[in-house]
């Protein structure tokens, strides 16, 4: 859609530290519960939750238990 895939996903454990630089990155949990550190803060994504992290903001997804999700992102 307009240059942005949409993924649905499944998730478990921890992923890196990065940072997207061009665009904001929108994550939709679909089933489970994921988390997002910040370098100061930490938020927590439930079911039928969403979040938006505008871009340049650095980021670490993870999940403790396996968490089903929907993102877009740009075309790779």
């Amino acid at each position: 859609m307009n240059d942005y895939q949409i993924k649905l996903v499944k998730i478990a454990g921890e992923f890196d530290w990065h940072v997207h630089e061009e665009t904001d990155k929108v994550f939709f949990v679909i089933e489970g519960e994921m988390i997002i550190d910040f370098r100061d803060s930490q938020v927590k994504i439930y079911k039928d939750e969403m979040i938006v992290i505008p871009k340049g903001i650095e980021i670490k997804p993870s999940a403790i238990k396996e968490c089903h999700i929907m993102l877009m992102e740009p075309k790779a």
